[in-house]
């Protein structure tokens, strides 16, 4: 799956959309996704402008993006009516650092797969290298809900 497959996915845009590609998918079980870390991030600028570091919050995120491609599309949502919501994480662990031109390759594994409340242990790597992990919790709402 590109990018443009993955913009019609997720509703978000630059400079929030942190997810390339898809590599792999396995309907209700898993999937491996791509970022390229870029030097032009605007991030870059103020974190840390003499030794740029790709936050680790945003790793947290891209992986909270590739778990949400496998909610939406294992649980047949139809896009455009749901968004998957944050709902929560256990266990961050954060390894090594990453930096601009390392390719982030983030694989979340199904733990439970639910609208009302999904599980998924997510491992991100470079170069084959653990750099951080965690248990993240998205749920699927209509839009109509999340909306003030």
């Amino acid at each position: 799956m590109d990018v443009m497959e993955i913009r019609e996915i997720l509703p978000h845009r630059y400079p929030l959309l942190l997810v390339d590609r898809i590599l792999e998918f396995e309907e209700g079980r898993r999937i491996v996704g791509l970022k390229n870390v870029s030097v032009n991030e605007p991030f870059f600028q103020g974190h840390f402008p003499q030794f740029p570091l790709f936050p680790g919050v945003y790793i947290l995120e891209a992986m909270a993006q590739v778990g949400g491609i496998l909610m939406i599309k294992s649980l047949k949502l139809e896009i455009g009516k749901f968004a998957i919501v944050f709902a929560g994480i256990d266990d961050a662990r954060f390894k090594k650092p990453v930096f601009p031109g390392d390719q982030l390759l983030m694989e979340l594994e199904v733990i439970s797969l639910k609208k009302t409340l999904s599980k998924m242990k997510g491992t991100a790597r470079v170069d084959g290298e653990v750099v951080a992990s965690a248990v993240l919790y998205a749920a699927a709402r209509k839009l109509e809900e999340v909306k003030r």
